[in-house]
């Protein structure tokens, strides 16, 4: 293996001093043009890359954001992978199958972390910075969210994800942007949606739809601010109508298609609902295909409505009606709005509302 090259290489092949090299490569309209030229070409000649973490300890910055998650929201279920063995004794380099869905498989498309992720990455490329990923599954201690606090020059959360006395202290070290869920007067800057008016405004198409029918509800963690909006707003629009909250059958979840499937199992163990409203899109996922395997036609027999607007909503059956949030934007907004704490740590907290919008399909639309 061939030694890495130094900035001392590099000043020794240019035949200047190391500090001549670090103007150059820091501000290089700073430096006389064929200093500047000698120099790039020792660079490129020896294939030097600057240290970032030399670079970090001198401006105190890493050029590193960080993006935590919570553990939901993921491929529920994975079958055990050794590439080191399985992948190189494989007996053949492919295989063909004869490839139909069945109800209950679980389909990999983009989720609602996986599109924010895509929207901070972009971001985060286009203002200079890295971005690092930290998911909390199997983490109570919060051990990876501590460990990248360390390591990062700011750090995006989603709302409770983090214990508000550990995002407190963390917050003392680092700015902290908190995604989703309401602002509660906290010195944290925010990117959320209004959860709470966009679900009031679909459960009033959905009564629209069903008069006087059974309503259940299947509700998410009980320690997600976002859905405990949406909750609120579902309970809102019920009683603008008039209709007691005691009526409707409630089932929670944890966001997964897998828990929609047990929640849907659960009410109709003590109901058959004339509509199912959804906390998120994975589990009324789960709730189409529990209906559908039990002869129940959606939408004419149960209205069956999400939230999020993931791409495997377009591609059930029926198609899924759902509140789309700006989940790339909400990555994006998020990389921005810490890049400009970064730049202006003074600032008062910004709190960033995108808007959502009310997807009306097929599994919420019955015929006239």
């Amino acid at each position: 293996m061939s030694k890495t090259a130094t900035v001392y290489d590099v000043a020794d092949h240019a035949g200047v001093s190391i500090a001549t090299v670090s103007r150059v490569l820091r501000s290089p309209d700073a430096v006389r043009p064929a200093t500047r030229e000698r120099v790039l070409d020792a660079v490129t000649a020896l294939g030097y890359v600057p240290s970032g973490s030399a670079r970090g300890l001198a401006e105190r910055r890493t050029g590193v954001l960080g993006l935590y998650f919570p553990g939901f929201d993921a491929a529920e279920e994975a079958p055990p992978l050794d590439v080191l063995t399985s992948g190189a004794a494989a007996a053949k380099p492919f295989t063909v199958v004869q490839d139909a869905a069945e109800p209950g498989e679980e389909h990999h498309t983009l989720l609602f972390l996986d599109e924010v992720l895509r929207g901070a990455e972009l971001e985060a490329w286009k203002q200079g910075f890295v971005l690092m990923i930290g998911v909390g599954r199997d983490d109570p201690s919060r051990a990876t969210v501590r460990d990248m606090a360390g390591k990062v020059d700011g750090l995006m959360v989603l709302a409770e994800s983090v214990p508000e006395e550990e995002l407190a202290g963390l917050s003392r070290r680092i700015p902290v942007v908190v995604l989703s869920g309401p602002p509660r007067g906290d010195h944290y800057d925010h990117v959320t949606v209004s959860n709470t008016e966009a679900m009031a405004e679909l459960t009033r198409h959905v009564l629209a739809q069903i008069g006087d029918g059974a309503l259940a509800f299947v509700a998410g963690p009980e320690d997600s601010p976002d859905g405990a909006q949406r909750w609120d707003g579902f309970a809102a629009a019920v009683a603008e109508a008039g209709r007691s909250l005691d009526a409707v059958t409630v089932a929670r979840g944890d966001f997964t298609r897998a828990s929609g499937r047990r929640a849907a199992e659960e009410i109709l163990a003590r109901t058959t609902p004339s509509a199912l409203v959804a906390a998120n899109d994975q589990m009324a996922l789960g709730a189409l295909e529990v209906f559908r395997s039990v002869g129940l036609r959606v939408p004419d027999d149960v209205v069956v409505t999400g939230f999020d607007g993931i791409e495997a909503a377009t591609l059930s059956r029926p198609p899924l009606t759902t509140i789309r949030q700006p989940m790339i934007d909400l990555g994006r907004a998020a990389v921005q709005v810490l890049a400009r704490r970064l730049e202006r740590p003074d600032a008062e907290p910004l709190v960033v509302h995108l808007p959502l919008q009310i997807l009306l399909r097929e599994s919420s639309q019955r015929p006239d």
